[in-house]
């Protein structure tokens, strides 16, 4: 599925302060944390994490993590190698149960927000920083860490072939970003994990194309603040060892899925699979782009030809975001099958496994799954949660998207205030379903993707009017020149 972020390095202008401080009310954005939260975290980081558990010792692995630059609250350690028949892959994701109590401050806070806000600058995170940006983050620090580690045996092709869970105790040993990596690899001095990486990642890729599973990896928006003068937007599309670590952390969400399917007990990120007509409706659009799509290729093998830099392209993704719609968590339960509880993007079975210090759900999949493959029975405040956990991830997703929304509304009104009436070149991206007249204009710079009105058609080339720009506002409007 697509992602789009928002992200700065460093200020926060004060003609959108007014505006963001709006959008937070408006949203009910949790901000600080309570008193009584920060209190126990720092408890808790200081006296350490829940000792009284069972770990396997895998310091000796020589884990690295891979994540943006600056990263502090890192979920997955890595570790993969070559084995006979294939490759063996170990994923070591942060213990956080091992530090939040269920029922406690945190917990219950965790639960109000259900996931990390990102803004430009700033984030405001799903646990206090001294557990999600120190204790119980993967640093690269020399310091042991519970983890939650998931051994994934693979065959020649990528395959999984065998599937194991548990608690250890693992160390980091290098903390790395993704643009340093990618160059590494494309000069030739990546280290051994990052050049598996690659082929492991791609081996997920071709076997994500042939089950009919599609990412829509759109170019995200980049706020550049190194240049005088003020904030400057522009469009980076992800680096392709982005995209191998995130098939890692896919074939390890639907192996998570398989064993709580097995068992009959967890949660699942489910998403409506496309139906025919659905596929119809996209041939259309891309007919109407210019784009071809053979009656021979798939829609997954369409989707992965685009080039995702090209504006057109980008039209054709944003009717595929538009259309393919519903997602949400499903409790496993008594008369769903498992063709019934498909994530329709991936064309698997998925669950959110990866990320607990940043989302809530994957706490508890961790839980269940760590508890199953133990033949151990699943703790009951893990199996208690379950029921509301849909709800709760599904109001935290509303927010967090309007959230992004509204700051990168704010950030392009910031960009445009002082160029209204000017004329730009932009690509339509999308007409309104019941207002031809109304849809949304991309430009490539500055990098805009914002409200356009008049005669308009998709996938056009349009020379387009600024005739609003509004930083306290957050509203940016064209028309067609």
């Amino acid at each position: 599925m697509p992602v789009r972020h928002l992200r700065a390095d460093e200020g926060f202008p004060a003609a959108i302060k007014t505006g963001f401080d709006r959008l937070c009310d408006e949203i009910g954005a949790p901000l600080e944390f309570p008193a009584e939260v920060v209190a126990e975290a720092e408890r808790v980081a200081s006296s350490g994490y829940d000792s009284s558990r069972t770990y396997d010792d895998l310091t000796d692995v020589p884990f690295v993590t891979i994540d943006p630059e600056g990263s502090m609250d890192l979920d997955q350690a890595m570790y993969i190698e070559k084995a006979k028949q294939g490759y063996t892959v170990l994923y070591a994701i942060a213990d956080v149960a091992a530090w939040v109590a269920p029922g406690g401050p945190i917990d219950a806070e965790a639960h109000r927000r259900g996931q990390t806000l990102y803004a430009p600058n700033r984030r405001f995170p799903l646990h206090p920083p001294v557990l999600s940006e120190a204790a119980a983050s993967l640093l690269a620090d020399g310091r042991p860490r519970p983890a939650i580690v998931w051994r994934l045996d693979l065959d020649a092709h990528g395959q999984v072939t065998a599937t194991a869970v548990s608690r250890a105790l693992v160390v980091s040993r290098e903390r790395l970003d993704y643009p340093t990596e990618q160059a590494k690899l494309d000069n030739g001095q990546a280290g051994p994990v990052m050049q598996l990486l690659r082929e492991v990642g791609d081996l997920r890729q071709q076997l994500e194309v042939e089950r009919g599973g599609v990412s829509l990896n759109l170019p995200e928006q980049v706020v550049d603040t190194s240049r005088s003068g003020g904030w400057r937007l522009t469009h980076r599309s992800s680096l392709p060892n982005e995209n191998w670590n995130a098939q890692i952390s896919l074939m390890t969400g639907m192996a998570a899925a398989q064993v709580m399917l097995e068992a009959g007990v967890g949660i699942l990120r489910t998403l409506p699979p496309p139906d025919r007509e659905v596929v119809r409706q996209l041939r259309a659009v891309a007919h109407t782009l210019k784009l071809p799509w053979p009656e021979s290729m798939s829609y997954a093998e369409f989707v992965g030809a685009l080039d995702v830099t090209n504006p057109v392209a980008q039209a054709m993704m944003m009717s595929c975001v538009r259309l393919f719609r519903g997602a949400g968590y499903t409790v496993i339960k008594d008369g769903l099958a498992a063709d019934q509880l498909v994530h329709g993007a991936l064309a698997a079975n998925y669950a959110h496994t990866t990320a607990p210090l940043r989302r809530l759900v994957d706490r508890y999949v961790l839980e269940v799954c760590v508890a199953l493959s133990a033949g151990q029975p699943v703790p009951e405040w893990a199996l208690a949660a379950l029921p509301s956990l849909p709800d709760e991830m599904a109001e935290s997703d509303r927010r967090a998207k309007a959230f992004e929304r509204g700051i990168t509304d704010l950030v392009e009104a910031l960009v445009l205030s002082d160029k209204v009436g000017q004329v730009f070149t932009g690509v339509v991206i999308q007409v309104d379903d019941k207002r031809e007249d109304q849809g949304i204009v991309s430009i490539v710079e500055p990098a805009i993707e914002a409200r356009v009105s008049g005669d308009l058609e998709l996938g056009d080339e349009a020379r387009v009017r600024l005739v609003k720009a509004d930083p306290v506002e957050g509203k940016v409007g064209f028309e067609v020149a």
